[in-house]
């Protein structure tokens, strides 16, 4: 199996490059959409969540209230940390199943494991490539702003909580350099996935 860190700031363009990965046939797995099937209603992670927090951070309907949740955690580094601990071993846990599925049927297929928080919680040994998407944090802050609405101040306490961009590109075998076009981003990210291809097609040829 050949498993690719895809990571990245908020804001970044990330989907851009794992939706253009994924059409050159990698499997794309969002970190973010496993960290939502683990808080599910009824499950244990939402029960844990509800324990640590409070009832404050569910709606009327026994679901995350991911607002509410997100105006604690936000504020304070403690309370994320203690998030983290809770919803940070069952993504690893389902990940690795989902991993194992996908290549199921082909060893040599790459594997886009799309996790915004590699640097801070993942770590890049895990991964046998690690692939960040560069937009420097100043110009994410203004897409925060102008595209999702939201205040300068929330855009900055967002972007402010994740790694800064020096950590990320120090872990980073590859880059992609979202700050100018669409075109430009995908441009790279094609001959990304060239590169990728090849990668995994002589790990398995190793083993």
């Amino acid at each position: 199996m050949f498993v690719v860190g895809l990571t990245g700031g908020i804001a970044a363009g990330k989907t851009l490059v794992s939706t253009r990965l994924a059409s050159h046939g990698a499997a794309h797995i969002d970190a973010d959409k496993l960290a939502r099937e683990v808080v599910e209603p009824g499950s244990a992670g939402l029960r844990a969540i509800a324990e640590r927090f409070g009832p404050t951070v569910l709606s009327d309907d026994g679901s995350l209230d991911r607002a509410a949740l997100g105006s604690i955690v936000f504020a304070d580094p403690d309370a994320r940390l203690a998030l983290e601990a809770i919803t940070h071993p069952a993504v690893r846990q389902l990940s690795q199943q989902r991993m194992r599925e996908a290549v199921a049927d082909d060893a040599s297929r790459v594997v886009v494991y799309d996790v915004p928080l590699l640097v801070e919680s993942r770590g890049a040994g895990e991964f046998d490539h690690v692939v960040v998407v560069h937009t420097p944090r100043d110009e994410r802050i203004s897409r925060l702003v102008d595209l999702r609405g939201m205040t300068r101040a929330d855009a900055e306490r967002r972007v402010d909580a994740q790694a800064t961009d020096e950590a990320r590109l120090a872990v980073a075998d590859d880059v992609v350099d979202s700050s100018t076009s669409i075109e430009s981003t995908l441009e790279q990210t094609d001959r990304l996935a060239e590169r990728l291809q090849a990668l995994a097609r002589a790990k398995v040829s190793r083993q």
